[in-house]
């Protein structure tokens, strides 16, 4: 979930290029950093909290020959910067270890830090001990370790550097004067390397200058913010968490309510939304799909596809076909806007290690992305309106704009989208005066005019409060622009030649990739979005429904589920996800107690009578 980077040289590594590989390394994360480099015959180690950028500009290491980097997107063990060191042996890690707790039980040495990539370290540690050769070290770690890894090992006792990977996203080659790697082959490109390779079956072993000095380490510690809130389960506050069983009336065919947007029923209680629907999920002949990609696919092991890649069960369950079944040769995508949770991180690690897939990573300033929210937040507490409710994940939607990005740099055009045809919500922009398109064929498939009236009714509602005209408002624009106006080519929908079968997704999943379900909801769905868990609350509390019923509902007029089991299902999606939405307000620095005590008093849309 990193970049890491590095340049072994014949003499003084050169600036430009570094810089290059720096620049392209912030990319997959800016919130912390970290340099080795070779000083006067010892090795130096500087780690800061703050982006590489800085820290290579402070740090000056261009007089080094050995100049090796970690740009840092933080998912666990927030005080511990990498690289990771355990006595003279060091380690840069992009990835996620996601069975690091099961592996400290079986080894010798002890754990010292929080991160899960010390365990790298440690495992090298234990095997130089009892004299394991060097080059069957990253056999022995990867044997070990679930989820992504891709490191550079750093050996300077035995002077050596050893690149490997289960996954792919560590490529080496080399010019005239140094051997340079990168977690992408972009960056190679970008400072004109030959002889460019993907790390991936075999570890590549770098002579570097021996050293037996201890490694000097110099920490940086400037950040005031917490960007991973420790979680405090206080129960009082669990209680304040309303879930009322209300006596609403619903569709007799369906399970939506009368407090849908623009829901009318007819003599039989059958509301227009059943009357309407035309089915989803009637997948097209695969045959097609197949013919469609034949002219996209790339020799030998050249990677063909980009699969855009939250680590949702819909995007998880797509790059499994998409590998197995379409025989492409995917590169995965992922953009993190600091709402991933570590659970759909962890996710996307354990998918892409089972698979040997490389995952590019965009990293937003997860800061700022934040204080965004942070200030919706508040725009929308002050005038509450559920039609807004779009204000407080506006911020994800530059994920259109970086494919575009990730096109560019990989050369790959084709884009194979796993979104799940179910997924279709009317009442999010139903609460704000706009009816239901029931042509609209999938989520984020609209058109011109639609998005222009879903705009101007959007700007009425913010006069309301004009706390919404704050810095945050270009990035909300700008994401929605790529999102909706700008013209998508090369993309296919896998779920439009698959049918999509939640049953055969959740075992797929949990059985064959040990996915990682949350601990307060019986649902796979939306678990890896750290916002959902908020909304829904917030949908539920004050209209009696959340997009769990509209999704049930597809179900059910798809013959997939009875309305009776549409039921009993929402019925436990529904309730409250207190360790969810605690960890969101913790992370955008809002008061637990405030928040939820204001939801907890807008005005319902049902009757109080109607409570059970």
């Amino acid at each position: 979930m990193c970049g890491i980077f590095g340049i072994v040289a014949k003499s003084a590594v050169d600036k430009e290029k570094l810089n290059l590989l720096v620049r392209h390394s912030r990319q997959r994360g800016r919130d912390s950093s970290g340099i080795i480099q070779l000083r006067k015959k010892q090795y130096r180690i500087d780690r800061a909290d703050f982006d590489i950028i800085k820290l290579v500009s402070k740090v000056k290491p261009y007089k080094s020959n050995v100049v090796l980097g970690h740009s840092r997107l933080i998912t666990n063990g927030l005080g511990d910067n990498q690289p990771v060191v355990r006595g003279n042996i060091a380690a840069i890690h992009n990835g996620i270890i996601v069975n690091d707790a099961e592996i400290w039980s079986q080894l010798k040495v002890k754990r010292k830090l929080q991160i899960d990539s010390e365990i790298i370290v440690a495992i090298t540690e234990e095997c130089i001990n009892d004299k394991i050769p060097l080059e069957d070290i990253p056999h022995k770690i990867l044997s070990m370790c679930q989820g992504v890894i891709s490191c550079a090992l750093f050996l300077p006792e035995f002077g050596k550097l050893i690149l490997f990977s289960n996954n792919g996203s560590l490529y080496v080659g080399n010019d005239a004067k140094n051997t340079l790697f990168a977690s992408e082959r972009y960056a190679l490109d970008q400072v004109h390397a030959q002889n460019i390779h993907q790390v991936k079956e075999q570890p590549v072993i770098l002579d570097i200058p021996m050293s037996h000095k201890v490694l000097k380490i110099n920490d940086i510690k400037v950040r005031t913010e917490n960007l991973i809130p420790e979680f405090k389960y206080i129960p009082q506050q669990k209680t304040m968490l309303e879930y009322n069983l209300i006596d609403i009336k619903r569709c007799t065919k369906c399970i939506l309510p009368e407090t849908m947007p623009f829901i009318h029923f007819d003599e039989q209680g059958v509301c227009n939304y059943c009357k309407n629907y035309e089915p989803r999920n009637i997948p097209k002949p695969k045959e097609e799909l197949f013919k469609l990609v034949e002219p996209y696919r790339r020799p030998g092991n050249d990677l063909d596809c980009i699969v855009p890649f939250s680590g949702g069960r819909d995007s998880c369950y797509g790059l499994h076909l998409i590998v197995n079944e379409l025989k492409m040769k995917p590169v995965t995508y992922t953009y993190d806007w600091g709402m991933v949770t570590d659970l759909g991180r962890r996710n996307i690690s354990r998918v892409c290690a089972k698979l040997g897939v490389e995952n590019i990573i965009v990293a937003a300033d997860i800061s700022k992305k934040r204080e965004n929210i942070r200030k919706n937040l508040k725009a929308w507490l002050h005038s509450p309106h559920l039609g807004m409710m779009a204000m407080l994940t506006a911020g994800d939607k530059h994920f259109f704009r970086y494919v575009e990005h990730i096109k560019s740099q990989t050369g790959i055009n084709l884009n194979i989208w796993g979104v799940n045809p179910l997924e279709v919500t009317h009442f999010k922009t139903g609460f704000l005066g706009i009816p239901p398109d029931f042509e609209e064929k999938r989520v984020y498939k609209h058109g011109v005019n639609k998005q222009l009236e879903y705009h101007s009714k959007r700007f009425l509602a913010m006069l309301e409060s004009p706390r919404y005209f704050n810095t945050s408002l270009w990035d909300t624009l700008s994401g929605e622009y790529y999102r909706s106006f700008t013209e998508k080519q090369d993309y296919y929908h896998l779920f439009d030649y698959w049918r999509w079968d939640e049953e055969q997704i959740d075992d797929t999943l949990l059985n064959q990739y040990d996915w990682e379900k949350a601990i307060d909801t019986t649902t796979t769905w939306r678990i890896g979005d750290g916002t959902a868990a908020f909304y829904n609350y917030v949908y539920y509390t004050v209209a009696g429904f959340t997009e769990h019923d509209t999704f049930r509902s597809n179900q059910i007029r798809e013959g997939q589920i009875t309305r009776e089991k549409a039921l009993e299902l929402v019925s436990q999606e529904n309730l409250p996800r207190y360790e969810n939405i605690r960890w969101y307000l913790d992370a955008i620095g809002m008061n637990y107690e405030e928040v939820i005590t204001i939801v907890n008093n807008i005005p319902k849309l049902y009757s109080r009578d109607l409570i059970l």
